[in-house]
Order: C-alpha cells, then structure tokens, then sequence
C-alpha cells in the first residue's frame, strides 16, 4: 500500500513537472514563432537537456559519482533548475502583462487611423460641374452638348432613347470634369456626331466609377503586411521580459551567495544568565554545504567573516558538507584557521548523514573543532550542549536529550546546538534558555519560504516557544543551485543579554 501511494505520488510529481515545461516552452518557443522550425527545436532541446543535466547532477552527488563528474554536472544542472523556477514564474506573470499589452496596442493602432474621407457636396444649381467650378444656368454650349444629344432651344436637351423613361434607351453618357470627358467619349467634343441610336444595354452593364486625371483609383487593395501580427509581436516581447527578469534574477541570487555571507547581530536576554556573561558572543554558522559547487574558496570567505567579528564562541549547527571527506576534505581545511576565545563546536546536520557522518565528525575534530554529539559543555557562565541530528535515527545516531541535557544544574542558562528547529519542542521539554538551529535556508528561494514555513515551526530569526527561545539563520551558503532569492545568506552573531545588568 505504501508502494503503491509513492508511486502515485510520483507519478503526480513528473505529470507537474511536464506540463509546467511545456507551458514554458509553448509561451518562450512555440507562440513566439510563425511555425514549425528550429527556434522551436532548439527551445524543446534546451529545456529536456536542462532537466537531464540537473537531475543527472543530483543522481551524480548522492551515489558517491567520481568527484570531477560531479563537479562538471554541478553547475549547468543546479543552475537549470534554478532558472527554470524563474522562467515559470515569469511566464506566469506575463499572462497579466499580455492583455494589457495587447490592449495598448490595439487602442493605439484606433488612434493612429484616419478618420473617414468626405467629400464637399456638389453645387445644387449644377451637379454636373466640380465643387469651385462656377454654376451654369444657361444652356450648354456645342462642346459641352453631350455626344448625340441636339441642340434645344432653351438650354433643355431633346429627349433620346436611353433617357430615362424611354424605352431601349442607353445610359447617360459620363460627366464633364473641368470641361475634358471621361474616357469612352468623342475624341473632339466639337466633333460632328452621328445620330444613330446607341447598343442597347446588357444586364451586366454597370456605370464605373468616376475618376479625376491624375488621381489614383482608391478602389485598389491594400498591400499585404509583411511584419509579424499583434498577436506575434505581444507574445515575443512577453517572453523576452520574462527570459530577462528570470536571467536577471537568478543572477543577482548567484552573484549573493558567491560573494559570501553577511553578518547579521541579534541580542538575545536570557533569565538565567549571570551578569558577568553579558554580551557574550556567539557566532552561528549554518548550511555551509561545501560540494561540487561550493569548494575551498567559499570556505575561507566563511572563515575569515566569522573571525572578523572577533566572537567568543562559534556554533557550526550541522550541512558543512555534501560529499566525502576524500573529496570535500581538501575544501573543509579552512576550518582550521576559525579562532574563538571559548573554541568552536560542531553538531551534524542532515547531509552529514548522506555524506558519512561519523567520518566528518573526525574530520572537524581533526581540524579543530570540538563535536557535540548529545553531549554538553560547562562554560563559565553557562552550559552548551549539542544534539545529533534526527536524521542519524536511521543510523541509529539520532538525538538523544537525556543524555545531552540530563542531570545538569537547571539553575544555569542553556544553550543547545541543534540542526533542525523542528527539534525545539523537545528542547522545551527539557528546560533549554535557547536553541541555535539552520536546515531552513529561509526557503533559499522565493517562494521557496512558504513550502519550508509548512515543514519548519521557524523559518528564519528569533521566536519564543514558552520559555524557550529559537534562533535560526538562513545558512552561509546553499544546497543545489548557489543561488538565494529573497533568503540572503548570513552568518548571525548571537549577543547574550542578562537580564541582571
């Protein structure tokens, strides 16, 4: 049964993940484009090539793959899976942009059209002349006569056939523009004209349509467009906006974790703690996770930060690594140099147990740093005591508070070093002042703090549970892509605060 629901879920996992890419890649590659080429090939190949590349990565890192491999992997596929949360993002987002854009446009395309073309009525005492031709009231002239039709006394043109009213007769010839005829007539219209009655009109005849000379025809069809349609071009410049606020943003996420961490001051009162401790200070570093991507240059940028602020103590709480100590040693040497007037301590952390714990529990002792695992230290002014991670359960190194937190002098301030804040609750039950704790990242990225808000009770900072205090930090550095988008990393100096001074 329990099979069968994993599989299920996985199932349902894959189908999300396909759609979204092929959402993706429709609204980057296939609406951006007129048909079917190598714009839209390319755009499949990058996106599937991407998700084999990170996925690869990740299969690469957890089963111990030779470490220049994982190295070589590490970057394109962490970076993939980065962008490609910020490509769907903003593709989400330009679903809004894309109907506001496209009714700017269509409004602006109204504006610029010109209005309809009138044309000033003919005169009403002449509708045979042009508008600022002189009206004639008498008759015509012999040149203006239309072809075929005698002279009248009066000025009235004879009756023919093809007047109106009269039967067999032809249409009216055409009208006299600025005194030239249209095509069709007499050469000459002084010429001498025969009398003889004209063809009589088929049904198909139809009077064509008056033109000045030197005028173009209107009536011809408007040439066909060449550039891409609205609907082309609205969804071209969405998907560049979105393929540049996605690249912009994880490169900005990038360029903060690779900078290395800030240091951030928290004062924290306990109740307990004597007033000769006042303002002692305890640097937190957590989620350092030195790996394929994060190697020997990010861990002396760590170093040298914590030691800049000239702490009393320093609490590593657990993800230093992700990988062996064969591989990884090399880059965790740095941790050598860490300088604290009361020393430096150690608890494992989740991907301690995926990189071999026990091993890197040697290792930070070899270089210095004193591991607590369910254990405590008698400081002068209070006690420190450190937890295994809940993740050693399987290993059957999980946490043990008895043996960490029993028979110490309740009377005295407590500070316990453990990875996960979901440890808390047991540290309330047995009476600690204050827990340091990391795991979280903040959510690392954006928005990524609501998922790790349902798993974490704290995701980031300073609460209260009773009359237990957590703190915990975002970590120095990040797992899988080095990017952080709205969870900056920090290094957090934790300055007790008596409340006897």
């Amino acid at each position: 049964m329990a099979i069968a629901f994993f599989v299920l879920v996985a199932l349902l996992v894959l189908a999300v993940i396909v759609t979204a890419n092929w959402y993706v890649w429709r609204r980057l590659f296939r609406d951006t484009t007129r048909g079917p080429g190598l714009a839209r090939r390319a755009g499949a190949v990058l996106i599937a090539g991407g998700w084999v590349l990170a996925i690869t990565a990740l299969v690469a890192e957890r089963s111990g793959a030779p470490f220049w491999l994982q190295q070589v992997l590490a970057w394109p596929g962490f970076m993939w899976l980065a962008l490609s949360i910020y490509l769907l993002l903003a593709v989400v987002a330009g679903e809004v942009v894309r109907p506001l854009l496209r009714w700017f446009l269509e409004r602006r395309e109204r504006a610029a059209e010109p209005g309809p073309v009138t044309q000033a009525p003919l005169s009403g005492t002449d509708s045979g002349t042009m508008p600022g031709t002189p009206a004639k009231t008498g008759p015509p002239s012999d040149a203006e006569r239309l072809p075929g039709t005698p002279a009248v006394p009066g000025g009235a043109a004879a009756p023919q056939k093809g007047d109106a009213g009269v039967p067999g007769g032809a249409p009216a010839a055409a009208a006299v523009v600025d005194g030239q005829e249209e095509a069709g007539a007499s050469a000459s219209a002084t010429a001498p004209h025969p009398q003889a009655d004209p063809a009589p009109a088929t049904p198909d005849s139809s009077p064509q349509p008056l033109t000045t000379p030197g005028t173009t025809d209107t009536t011809a069809p408007a040439p066909t467009p060449t550039g891409p349609s609205r609907r082309l071009f609205v969804s071209r410049v969405v998907a560049g906006a979105a393929a540049a606020a996605a690249v912009g943003t994880v490169g900005y996420g990038t360029y903060g974790v690779l900078r290395g961490p800030q240091v951030k001051r928290v004062t924290v009162p306990l109740a307990k703690l004597p007033r000769a401790a006042h303002g002692f200070r305890i640097a937190v570093v957590s989620d350092v996770h030195l790996g394929p991507v994060l190697g020997r240059g990010f861990a002396q940028k760590v170093v040298d930060t914590i030691n800049a602020t000239q702490p009393d103590l320093i609490a590593v709480v657990g993800d230093l690594v992700d990988g062996s100590v064969k591989d990884l040693g090399p880059a965790a040497a740095p941790l050598a140099q860490l300088r604290a007037r009361h020393g430096s301590y150690f608890v494992t952390g989740n991907h301690e147990y995926f990189s071999g714990a026990e091993q890197w529990v040697e290792e930070v002792r070899r270089l210095g740093l004193t591991p607590l695992e369910n254990a405590r230290r008698e400081l002068p002014h209070f006690d420190l005591a450190g937890v295994n991670d809940v993740t050693g359960e399987d290993e059957g190194q999980g946490p043990d508070y008895a043996r960490a937190l029993g028979d110490r002098d309740t009377a005295r301030a407590c500070v316990l070093l453990a990875h996960q804040p979901v440890q808390i609750h047991d540290a309330v039950e047995h009476g600690v002042d204050l827990q340091l704790s990391g795991h979280s990242h903040g959510g690392q990225l954006w928005p990524g703090n609501f998922i790790a808000a349902a798993a974490n009770p704290t995701v980031a900072g300073l609460e209260r549970y009773g009359d237990t205090q957590l703190y915990v930090s975002r970590g120095a550095g990040a797992w899988g892509p080095p990017t952080r988008v709205g969870a900056p990393s920090d290094i957090t100096v934790i300055e007790l605060a008596s409340k006897q001074a």
